[in-house]
Parts: C-alpha cells; sequence; structure tokens
C-alpha cells in the first residue's frame, strides 16, 4: 500500500494537468504564446538594462567625486554601487542573449522581413557598446590600486559610453519598427523584404529622440529612487552616516529634476504619437468613438469586465473635457480617430489604457516625492524625517514599475504591427510554430526568469546585508582609507 501511493499521487497531478490546466494552455496560439513569451523576457530583461543605463551616471559621479575630492564617503559609495552595477550587467547578459534566440525561433519571419535593418544595430550594439562596457567594468571592479586616477575616473565615463550607447543602438532597432524609415520593400518567395536605402533615415526616424530621451531619463529616475531608497535606510538606521547622507543628498535633487523634465517631455512625445500612431493614442485613452476626447484624470472600473474592457460608458471617471484632444492637437475641439474606425484591429485596450495610468500616477508622485526631500533638504532636517525615509524605502522599487508599465504602452499599443504598417504580429511569427511548442518554451521561460531574478534578489540583499554589517547600523564609517589617495571624512 505504500509503494502505490506515490504512484497514485503522481497519477493525480498528471491527471489535472492533462484534464484540467493543459487545455487551458493548449489554446495558446503561436502568435499570442510568442508575444506573451517575449513580453515576459523582457519585462525582466528592462530591469537589468535600465539598472545599466541609470547607474552609470552615478557611478561617474561619484568615482569623479573620490579622485577629486579624496573623502572617503565617495569611495564606499563607489564600491558599493560598483558591485549593484556588476551584479546587473552580468543578469542583463544572461536574460538579453535568449532575446536574440527568440528572432529565429519565435518570429523567424518578422527576422526575414526586417533583418536587413535590425542586424546591423543589433550587431553594433554587442561589439561596440557591450564590449566597451565590460572591459571598463573590469577596470572599476579590479584596477583601482592598479592604475592611476584619472584613467580610473575615465574608465567610469567609458563604462557609462557603453552603456548608454547600447542603449542607443537597441532603441534604434525598436523606434524603428514603431516609425519604419529608409527602407523599401520588395518581395521576395511571397514574404515582404524590408530592404535599406537610407541608413541616416532608418536609424535617426522620427520615433527615436523621443523614445531614447524618454527611456533613459526613466532608467536614471528608477535607479535614483533605488538609490534614494536603500540610502534612507541606512540614514534611518543610523542618523551619523556621513556617506549615506551624501548618497539621499544627492538623489532627492536628482529626482525632482528628472521627474520634472519627464512630465514635461512626456507631455510633448504624446502628441508625437498621437500624430504617428493614433490608433496608440486612442487605445491610452480607450477612446472608441471618433470626436473629441477627454482626459481620464482618475479611472475606476464600474464592474468586473470594466478591467479588461475599458470604456468612457463602463469607468467612473474624473475627467478634464477635451484636454486628450488639446494633447494630440494642440487644439481642444479637435476631433481624436476612435479605435472603432481604424481599418484593423485594435490593441489589447485594456493593458494599454492601465499601464498609462499606472506609469503617470507614479510620475507625478515622483513629481511630490523630489520635491518634498528638496524642500526637507533646503530646509534642513532631510536625515530627520522619519515619514519621507519610509516613503522613500516603500518607493524604491517603484521607478522599475513605472517604466515597465510605460515600456507596455509602447509595445502592446503597437499591436497588431509589429512593424507599423508594414507587418503584423502574426504574420512575423515563425511559420513552422505550433501552439504546443511556443506554450511549452512560454512555460520554460517563466519558470527559468523567476529563477533568474530570485538569484539577483538574493545577491543584492547580500550586498546590502554586507554594506550593514560593515555600517554596524549605529558605528559611522571607519577611517582607513580603502584605495589610493583616499583620505576619511572627519
Amino acid at each position: 500500500m505504500h509503494a502505490s501511493q506515490p504512484t497514485s499521487a503522481t497519477d493525480a497531478v498528471l491527471t489535472v494537468l492533462t484534464t484540467e490546466i493543459w487545455p487551458i494552455l493548449a489554446f495558446l496560439t503561436p502568435e499570442l504564446a510568442s508575444r506573451i513569451q517575449f513580453g515576459w523576457t523582457i519585462t525582466i530583461h528592462i530591469i537589468f538594462a535600465a539598472l545599466s543605463v541609470g547607474l552609470a551616471p552615478f557611478l561617474v559621479y561619484f568615482t569623479v567625486q573620490e579622485v577629486r575630492t579624496g573623502k572617503q564617503r565617495y569611495a564606499r559609495l563607489r564600491k558599493f554601487w560598483t558591485k549593484i552595477f556588476a551584479v546587473g550587467f552580468i543578469m542583463g547578459t544572461v536574460t538579453g542573449i535568449p532575446m536574440g534566440f527568440m528572432f529565429g525561433t519565435n518570429f523567424a519571419a518578422f527576422s526575414q522581413t526586417a533583418g536587413e535593418l535590425i542586424g546591423g544595430p543589433l550587431s553594433f550594439e554587442a561589439k561596440m557598446a557591450f564590449m566597451m562596457e565590460a572591459v571598463f567594468l573590469g577596470v572599476l571592479l579590479f584596477g583601482r590600486e592598479r592604475v592611476s586616477d584619472w584613467f580610473y575616473a575615465l574608465s567610469s565615463f567609458m563604462v557609462a559610453l557603453g552603456a548608454w550607447l547600447s542603449a542607443f543602438w537597441i532603441l534604434v532597432v525598436n523606434s524603428w519598427m514603431q516609425t519604419p524609415r529608409g527602407y523599401e520593400v520588395v518581395m521576395e518567395d511571397g514574404l515582404p523584404i524590408a530592404q535599406l536605402t537610407d541608413p541616416m533615415a532608418a536609424f535617426f526616424n522620427p520615433r527615436f529622440p523621443w523614445m531614447y530621451v524618454h527611456m533613459q531619463n526613466a532608467a536614471v529616475i528608477s535607479v535614483t529612487l533605488l538609490i534614494a531608497g536603500i540610502a534612507a535606510y541606512f540614514v534611518w538606521k543610523n542618523r551619523d552616516s556621513e556617506v549615506w547622507k551624501t548618497a539621499l543628498r544627492v538623489t532627492v535633487v536628482v529626482l525632482l529634476l528628472t521627474s520634472a523634465f519627464q512630465a514635461i517631455h512626456g507631455d510633448m512625445y504624446g502628441r508625437h504619437v498621437a500624430e504617428t500612431q493614433p490608433h496608440k493614442f486612442a487605445a491610452m485613452e480607450a477612446h472608441y468613438e471618433t470626436g473629441q476626447a477627454d482626459l481620464h484624470l482618475i479611472a475606476i472600473p464600474t464592474e468586473l469586465e470594466s478591467i479588461t474592457d475599458p470604456r468612457a460608458d463602463n469607468l467612473y471617471t474624473i475627467s478634464i473635457p477635451h484636454l486628450a484632444s488639446f494633447l494630440a492637437e494642440g487644439d481642444p475641439t479637435a476631433e481624436i480617430t476612435g479605435l472603432n474606425d481604424f481599418e484593423y484591429e485594435s490593441p489589447p485596450v485594456a493593458w494599454v489604457f492601465w499601464s498609462f495610468r499606472v506609469m503617470v500616477g507614479l510620475g507625478f508622485w515622483f513629481i511630490a516625492l523630489g520635491a518634498w526631500g528638496t524642500y526637507r533638504l533646503w530646509r534642513g532636517g532631510l536625515a530627520d524625517d522619519d515619514r519621507l525615509l519610509k516613503a522613500l524605502m516603500v518607493s524604491s522599487p517603484l521607478g522599475f514599475i513605472a517604466l515597465i508599465t510605460g515600456w507596455y504602452v509602447a509595445e502592446i499599443g503597437r499591436q497588431p504591427w509589429i512593424i507599423q504598417d508594414v507587418l503584423t504580429t502574426a504574420e512575423g511569427v515563425s511559420p513552422p510554430l505550433s501552439g504546443t511548442e511556443a506554450t511549452l518554451t512560454l512555460i520554460a521561460f517563466v519558470i527559468g526568469y523567476v529563477l533568474l531574478f530570485s538569484v539577483f534578489l538574493y545577491v543584492l540583499k547580500r550586498i546590502v546585508d554586507e554594506e550593514a554589517s560593515r555600517h554596524e547600523v549605529g558605528i559611522e564609517e571607519d577611517n582607513r582609507p580603502d584605495s589610493p589617495g583616499v583620505t576619511a571624512d572627519d
């Protein structure tokens, strides 16, 4: 009897999987499963990409200040955040490489159509940016006592340049998919092939400057909140910590400036989207009927289906009449084309609509948080405001949430197109791919990336715990310099 129990339990599990769970998953089409898989992987990967981009300017600042002033506080901050950067760099590499393979396994038709346009920038990203970042990151990690001060400072600049160049080439590709230029389509074996005709027009397409500035600033905001949250934690534990009070002072000012700029830039960016991708703009406001459009400041579902199908008549909203028309056209009386009047299917409106509101809502919170912190810095007592410190700690991951939801607006809002007005996502999926194959790899990627992200969180906690142990929660940093030319603060 005892020997049969494991078999019975196994049979029960298999029965549930085959009769209850698998039939649900089997309904996933190759297109839908591939879209979810790519969306899931980029949701995790973009956290590490943003960490590299956003942290790079802070590494430059801490390193240059260490070399210039010789103060221990900057050396401590530089060492701590270089470790975080290195871990994020490794995780970004591990989570990013499989995405390149997905172009062949899941979206082979897209790769065949757009290969000439996307192949070059993606290769440049690996050879020009990634390698530069990796080489000089090695200097930052292991070369403080082996190279001169000026070369060490230069290495921080080169790491930052590599991170920002990497984002440059990735966003060249993505922005081209949003507003393709500099190409012509020819038919080969019944498949449209985009041939590059004008590299400058393709690389610097109308979307690129908007997307690049917005994404880079979003990454800086995300990392600023992360640094501020960790600094607030250490200051909350030890009010005399000059190391982390220095980080806190820098980040509250940076947060105010970058979040205010993001709001202004986002307003202008929205008008560009309304002009170039009107269906995405309509989805952002759940605007179905052509006419003047209101801007919903607050939208609350009145019933369960309103969450998955947000419309003006099934939401409780607090709106500013005609403001969406004004934001799109600069004219409050302008007509905005509704989703019902486009010839192709609408994007998943609920994802776009709610993601947009999460992003914007968090953006206003960041402005308020930055203003609060800057005011306390100006008036004195920044390190003594418990409510502010706790608000910063709680808000430390929110920048990445805002960045991810903003990316959802950009990517999901483009549907049904994988290349705007050229190739639909359904047409870009690998022809031989089956729903079962795509679903199985989706499950594997979900499990694998959850494990990878868990490892990152574990390592991050270990690094923070190591700093807390050295900090000894109540004992200020020691007076021993830990790098050439570095002296204690006090």
